[in-house]
């Protein structure tokens, strides 16, 4: 979207992913102008990062930023971890292997220090802890703290005015993100989710059930990954 200087400036994480762009639609619906933040930080494909790349343009976000972390350089995770399966057969106990030590605490902290440069008074992120896979830092409280982070390791938070982080997400089901999306117009058949990196979602990892289950849920079958 092209950009005023009357109004307010928003940095959105954009993964690629349904969460991601509907943040980033959610963001323009509250009178912000976007800049965009993308990493690649090692994931088994970059099918996620042409799908940010597509929504960017879809919302017509001018500044779009990707920047090279690379997290895969320890591992320890299945989705830095070529050598690591992918969950297949629905959801893990506990904290699943595809939880990327750090990774939200990297994006958040690099998304404050590109705000603080361009002067945005808000950073909006995709993270849900409803119906999400059990990252510890997809919670409200690891949210709250970040918060009181950023006011503390600022010049922007001495001054008074540290930018807001903002998860409007954060409580809604996956299917009420659905018809969210829905309803900001986001364009959910560009946005990318799957573990794989393939043509077509697998429709099999983790990602994708929880994704086409919210989907059929939400009402809009047709749009969840084809069976059979």
């Amino acid at each position: 979207m092209a950009q005023s200087s009357l109004t307010p400036k928003a940095i959105v994480l954009l993964s690629g992913g349904l969460d991601s762009a509907t943040a980033a639609a959610q963001a323009i619906a509250d009178g912000y102008d976007l800049i965009a933040l993308s990493f690649n930080y090692g994931q088994r494909h970059q099918r996620e990062l042409e799908a940010a790349k597509a929504v960017a343009k879809h919302f017509a976000i001018a500044d779009h930023h990707l920047i090279d972390v690379n997290l895969a350089q320890w591992g320890a995770s299945s989705l830095t971890d070529l050598a690591q399966p992918l969950p297949q057969a629905g959801l893990e106990a506990g904290i699943p292997s595809t939880y990327v030590p750090g990774r939200n605490t990297v994006f958040i902290a690099l998304a404050l220090a590109l705000a603080e440069a361009k002067g945005a008074t808000a950073v909006y992120l995709g993270i849900n802890a409803v119906d999400y896979s059990g990252y510890p830092d997809c919670r409200p409280e690891y949210l709250a703290a970040f918060q009181q982070l950023a006011q503390l390791s600022s010049k922007a938070g001495l001054e008074g005015h540290a930018p807001e982080l903002v998860a409007p997400l954060v409580m809604d089901s996956k299917a009420g993100i659905v018809r969210r999306a829905v309803r900001l117009g986001v364009p959910i058949a560009q946005t990318w989710s799957c573990y794989e990196g393939g043509a077509a979602p697998c429709g099999r990892c983790d990602s994708c059930r929880i994704r086409d289950r919210a989907l059929v849920e939400a009402g809009y079958p047709q749009l969840a990954t084809p069976t059979g």
